[in-house]
């Protein structure tokens, strides 16, 4: 190893004069503040950016503090700074649209302090190499992170979004805090590197199983799976680009806990079946409801909710290094989504309408779903020629994959759909296909080598394969035939109740008191 400190390392400590000069400053056009935020951000960015160069060509040291067994310490790997030069990269862009966005408002110096200090947590988490260093990390993220939420405190539906966050993100940190010891009782050990070689020498034991199954609750928390994901939904009071660090990064955070974990937590068969059946759903619901959704933050509230299911059921299916592809492609793609989103409502509106709807018939759905499958298993073939076999959970999440795209072909085969819609459905599971295949092999090369290979399935885990395959192409071909029951009168009924999300966050607020909050922290 080299002596070299991973530069990664030191992108938090960039942010620190902005935050303290925010401090002393966190009232309205704070003078310099502003741009020295952005300046802050950027420098963070460009050192997780040479880190990230530094840990691909060599292999430098990481940074422990205080002894065992509580050591807080940083760790240095390409998975570890990628997520951070992601994060900084994130950070930047946000803080510059802050500038403007800001600008002007009663307490702007403190919400540039407040944003930057929870950059600075974010990087600490994402680069933990101890359970401790994690559960500082995520706990700082929460305190900061419910101070941004109740940026304008006297809104109720800001104070209630706050106190549901809180009391959900909080009850993961006891989680993980809980996994914390009762590991260390197991193992004498908190280095996260170092418990999966214990477990797998000396075996989980009944308080080794309940430390990973409460690192899964912790993660299932924090990614607001079903059913305590309303508060992710409820968040839209805030500041946009509080709006933009939460969905495109922190909430993020339950699926780098299980990468980083991802060699303790794979040796529990219940613990990954639990992901499959918790993700997959979760996946479904968000999708469903994010369909009857009008307002565009508030649908993408409801694409986050689906898009962790599915990440956490990548982690179920073992499929880690598609994971932390999919954090990346998610983060980068949510954070543009909601900074653009106010200038998105003014193209949907300039939008022409259009004419007839071409609606496919039973046979052609049948017929694009069996096209899109011969598609997607002629180019598997192709790539187990060229890169060797694929594991039996890479081609379920392959085909699960295929049927939303079966759903496009559906339209471009309908009786009535014109040439050039049929071109570009068919071209499009063609590149879904190839590029499914093109990246998971990209990902595979890059931070394969750091993360567990997808075991062999048991019969337990072949039976939710099963499951989640016909549910989500189930889904798809229900979809593709929305057309022809979308009239019917039980659909209204339906939709109303998808669109109110099955009425699961009201059994939340009842949970927390209702509509009466008296949270005015400032």
């Amino acid at each position: 190893m080299s002596d070299a400190i991973a530069l990664t390392m030191l992108s938090p400590l960039a942010l620190v004069p902005a935050i303290l000069l925010a401090i002393s400053t966190p009232g309205k056009r704070p003078g310099a503040l502003p741009r020295l935020a952005e300046v802050s951000a950027i420098a963070a960015f460009a050192i997780a950016l040479a880190g990230l160069v530094q840990t691909a060509l060599g292999t430098p040291a990481g940074l422990a503090v205080f002894d065992a067994p509580f050591t807080l310490a940083l760790r240095a790997d390409l998975v570890a700074a990628s997520m951070a030069a992601l994060v900084g990269f994130i950070g930047w862009i946000v803080m510059r649209y802050s500038r403007t966005y800001l600008d002007g408002e009663a307490r702007e110096g403190a919400f540039h302090g407040l944003m930057l200090t929870t950059l600075a947590a974010v990087l600490v988490f994402v680069q933990a190499a101890t359970l401790p260093t994690l559960v500082i990390a995520t706990f700082a993220v929460g305190l900061t992170l419910k101070r941004l939420l109740l940026f304008y405190p006297d809104r109720p539906e800001a104070q209630r979004a706050a106190t549901k966050f809180s009391r959900v993100w909080y009850a993961g940190d006891v989680m993980l805090a809980c996994a914390a010891g009762l590991l260390y009782v197991r193992f004498g050990t908190l280095d996260v590197t170092a418990l999966p070689l214990a477990a797998a020498t000396s075996g989980l034991s009944l308080a080794g199983t309940l430390g990973v199954a409460t690192i899964v609750a912790a993660a299932a928390l924090k990614t607001a799976a079903f059913p305590l994901h309303g508060w992710l939904t409820e968040v839209m009071e805030a500041p946009t680009p509080v709006s933009a660090l939460l969905h495109a990064g922190i909430i993020n955070s339950g699926g780098v806990l299980l990468i980083t974990a991802a060699g303790l937590v794979q040796q529990s068969t219940g613990a990954m079946a639990a992901l499959v059946m918790i993700g997959g759903f979760t996946a479904l619901f968000g999708a469903a409801v994010m369909l009857t959704q009008s307002a565009i933050k508030t649908a993408l509230a409801w694409s986050t909710v689906s898009q962790m299911g599915f990440m956490l059921l990548q982690c179920g299916l073992g499929l880690w290094t598609l994971a932390l592809l999919h954090i990346i492609a998610h983060s980068l793609y949510k954070a543009h989504a909601f900074l653009s989103s106010g200038g998105a409502i003014t193209e949907v509106a300039s939008v022409r309408r259009p004419g007839p709807v071409a609606v496919p018939s039973v046979a052609a759905v049948l017929k694009s779903f069996a096209f899109a499958l011969a598609i997607f298993v002629a180019i598997a073939a192709g790539f187990t020629a060229t890169f060797g076999p694929k594991t039996p959970q890479a081609l379920a999440l392959g085909a699960i994959l295929i049927f939303g795209v079966a759903y496009l072909v559906a339209q471009g085969l309908a009786g009535r759909a014109p040439a050039a819609l049929t071109t570009r459905t068919i071209t499009a599971a063609l590149a879904a296909a190839v590029g499914y295949f093109s990246f998971q092999t990209l990902a595979q090369s890059i931070w394969g080598p750091l993360l567990p290979a997808a075991p062999a399935p048991t019969d337990l885990e072949w039976a939710l394969l099963v499951i989640a395959v016909a549910s989500f192409g189930l889904v798809a071909f229900a979809q593709a035939l929305f057309p022809l029951w979308a009239h019917h009168p039980a659909t209204a009924g339906l939709r109303v109740h998808l669109a109110n999300g099955l009425y699961m966050n009201a059994l939340l607020d009842r949970a927390i008191g209702g509509f009466r909050t008296t949270t005015t922290s400032r």
